[in-house]
């Protein structure tokens, strides 16, 4: 059994043992993507805090990589035997779970989308029903990249732009990809994407990207990356090129490696969607839900440009969200 399975396994038994002892509370079920992403584990983190300010119990299971759709699959098939009062569920991608979420009404059980993983549309023709969907508004976060890099390049820069998607098939990499492009072209149509291409979520996979871009396009002057870790990989081959200088390299998420890489003056922004207070407000808003009361369909929580300014200024009050 590897390390991380050992995590995982134990932290699932210690919430289960919970549940056992508080048998006359509703039990909720919480599935993420991994444990493995810090964006998940401050997400994690958050729902511990919103279901002790809720006072509720929760067991939390995840897989090994966001890229583990038939085993995520599996293991929400399994959460659903133990009859939870609600899953609340972090989708790999817009179809996955489906069959899944679709037994979970059949069963009277409240599904929630947490961080906005799935496509109300795809879900809709799918017949499966949301109780609420939560998280950041990923075209938003997009385009405060697009905005903060205008801002730090100037809105008359021109040159070439990388942008590296999240996995295909994925409607948050998809959002925010398209949602920086968008913005550019308004705020500084002088930088050119030229190329958009898939990263998985994968920190090695976009240090290749970028390594096959910068050869083709040696005065790249932009990349825009729809997580942390492919940024940090976008990051060391920007580095290793000697154009740390040149490119200006922005992220999403706001994860503790990220801050750690612009506090050393390596990464130089990341829209941090601030995972803590997602999971936090998913669970103090599906207990509204349990209990028979209403929400809004589509719950968004703020983002914020984390720079090397704001991180060292420390005077931003959402910074004490940033986990």
């Amino acid at each position: 059994m590897t390390k991380l399975k050992t995590v995982l396994l134990a932290s699932v038994l210690i919430a289960f043992g919970s549940a056992a002892a508080a048998a006359d509370k509703p039990i909720y079920g919480v599935l993420m993507k991994t444990l493995a992403n810090p964006f998940w584990g401050a997400m994690e983190q958050g729902v511990k805090a919103g279901a002790k300010a809720a006072g509720v119990e929760y067991y939390l299971q995840a897989v090994e990589s966001d890229q583990a759709a038939e085993p995520q699959l599996n293991t929400c098939n399994t959460m659903l035997e133990k009859k939870p009062a609600v899953m609340i569920t972090a989708a790999i991608n817009s179809t996955i779970l489906l069959p899944c979420l679709k037994r979970a009404n059949e069963m009277k059980i409240p599904v929630v989308d947490l961080d906005n993983n799935l496509d109300p549309k795809v879900t809709k023709d799918a017949g499966v029903n949301i109780a609420f969907h939560i998280g950041s508004n990923n075209e938003t976060a997009g385009a405060q990249g697009a905005d903060y890099v205008a801002k730090k390049v100037g809105k008359d820069a021109k040159g070439p732009v990388l942008v590296i998607e999240g996995l295909s098939g994925n409607i948050t990499g998809q959002r925010r990809a398209k949602g920086f492009a968008e913005e550019l072209k308004k705020v500084a149509p002088g930088l050119e994407v030229v190329a958009s291409l898939p990263g998985d979520w994968d920190r090695g996979k976009a240090a290749n990207i970028t390594n096959d871009i910068l050869t083709k396009y040696p005065d790249l002057k932009v990349i825009f990356a729809a997580n942390d870790g492919m940024a940090l990989g976008a990051v060391e081959t920007v580095f290793a090129a000697n154009k740390g200088k040149q490119v200006t390299i922005v992220g999403v998420d706001g994860n503790s490696d990220a801050v750690k890489s612009i506090k050393a003056g390596r990464l130089t922004a990341s829209v941090a969607q601030l995972p803590y207070l997602v999971g936090k407000q998913a669970v103090e808003n599906v207990k509204k839900v349990v209990a028979g009361g209403k929400v809004d369909e589509v719950i968004y929580v703020p983002t914020l440009v984390l720079t090397k300014d704001v991180l060292e200024k420390g005077t931003e009050p959402m910074l004490k969200y940033v986990k």
